[in-house]
């Protein structure tokens, strides 16, 4: 892995170079081993959280933890395109607009015990914006080599939070183009229901059940390309026990084994059409 600036990451994006880097300032990950025709991306994954806002923060470590998405890019690393977040959504949140991307609070909690000063903000602010540029670059590669591009934006939810029964796997799509892509969103929900877990766990899969892809990787790859599906997909935390702020770690394989079959079918089967 390099530590590379955002004009190198994507000078190696232009000119189809395979690698593996982290951001100079460390705020996200990208590895390419190969430009195939679909990306993987898990833009709540990251836990890092600045130093100089430890003391300034109303939350515990663990509710920061609660609410990210661990383990989200480890179930797609083997896959040739990944890009990841590496700092925590509570310092600024990688699937908001950049307008409301530094919470004020936090489902309802107050975050901060006094105002963040404004050159904390625009340093986040900044990391949003590198990540986005060098998005748009890989997606303007992806969509411009292929003519189509697929985007699984993988994500995790906290069902205990429920009091009624919910799927394992929630499609959220009400920010995609249903009526082109259906067939694709059946079939990954489909897809998904097969992978096998264990511990006695069925794996269910819904769609608009719980979440409805409402985050802005979805809509800002969706405004800005008209020939890329962002699969906005969530797995419930099954993985993990939540409240306990503990990870099972064979099930988060077990999630990246049946991925790594199945994701890139899916993906194969969606370039196939649309250069059909």
């Amino acid at each position: 892995m390099h530590k590379l600036t955002v004009k190198e990451i994507i000078t190696k994006i232009q000119a189809e170079e395979p690698f593996y880097a982290v951001a100079e300032d460390y705020s996200f990950t990208i590895k390419i081993d190969s430009y195939a025709h679909y990306i993987c991306g898990a833009v709540h994954d990251g836990h890092q959280f600045s130093r100089e806002l430890w003391e300034n923060c109303l939350r515990t470590e663990y509710d920061r933890w609660y609410e990210e998405d661990p383990a989200t890019r480890q179930m797609v690393q083997n896959h040739p395109i990944v890009i990841a977040g590496c700092d925590s959504r509570f310092e600024y949140d990688l699937n908001r607009a950049p307008q409301v991307a530094i919470y004020e609070d936090a489902w309802g909690k107050e975050l901060w015990k006094k105002p963040l000063p404004p050159e904390i903000k625009d340093r986040s602010l900044e990391k949003h914006h590198n990540f986005y540029t060098v998005v748009h670059a890989l997606v303007s590669k992806i969509e411009s080599k292929y003519g189509a591009a697929i985007v699984y934006d993988m994500h995790s939810y906290n069902w205990r939070r429920w009091d009624r029964e919910v799927p394992v796997i929630n499609l959220g799509t009400t920010n995609i183009d249903n009526a082109r892509y259906a067939k694709f969103v059946n079939s990954w929900s489909s897809t998904l229901s097969q992978i096998r877990l264990p511990h006695n766990i069925k794996t269910t899969s819904g769609i608009n059940d719980t979440f409805y892809g409402n985050g802005y990787f979805l809509k800002y790859i969706t405004q800005n390309f008209k020939n890329t599906l962002v699969l906005a997909t969530e797995f419930s935390k099954i993985y993990c026990h939540e409240l306990n702020y503990i990870v099972y770690p064979e099930v988060v394989w077990a999630i990246e084994q049946g991925l790594q079959t199945k994701l890139p079918q899916h993906a194969k089967t969606f370039y196939n059409h649309f250069i059909a």
